[in-house]
C-alpha cells in the first residue's frame, strides 16, 4: 500500500500541464508537470514496477472521459527491492 502511494504520489507529481496530439496517430502525448489533475476514465496499460528497483522511468496509457487516448511517460520508486520496509 506504501508502495501504491508513493507511486501515484510521483504520478500526480509529474502529470500532465500540457497535452499535444500528434496528428499523425491521435495519441496525446502528456507533458509533465506539478500537480496537475489527470482526467483518466480508463487504464489501458501501465509499467509494471514490481520487479524493479530504484528510480525507473514509466508509462501510464489511458482514455479521458471523452475517449481520447493518452501516453504519460514519468518517473517511478520501483517495488522490488528487497531490503525495502
Amino acid at each position: 500500500m506504501k508502495t501504491l502511494l508513493i507511486a501515484f504520489t510521483a504520478l500526480l507529481a509529474t502529470g500532465s500541464v500540457f497535452a499535444a496530439t500528434t496528428p499523425d496517430s491521435g495519441v496525446i502525448h502528456d507533458k509533465t508537470g506539478f500537480y496537475v489533475h489527470l482526467d483518466i476514465d480508463k487504464v489501458l496499460s501501465s509499467t509494471d514496477i514490481s520487479q524493479a528497483c530504484g528510480v525507473i522511468p514509466a508509462r501510464l496509457n489511458y482514455l479521458d472521459h471523452q475517449g481520447r487516448e493518452h501516453v504519460l511517460d514519468y518517473q517511478v520508486q520501483g517495488s522490488g527491492c528487497t531490503n525495502d520496509h
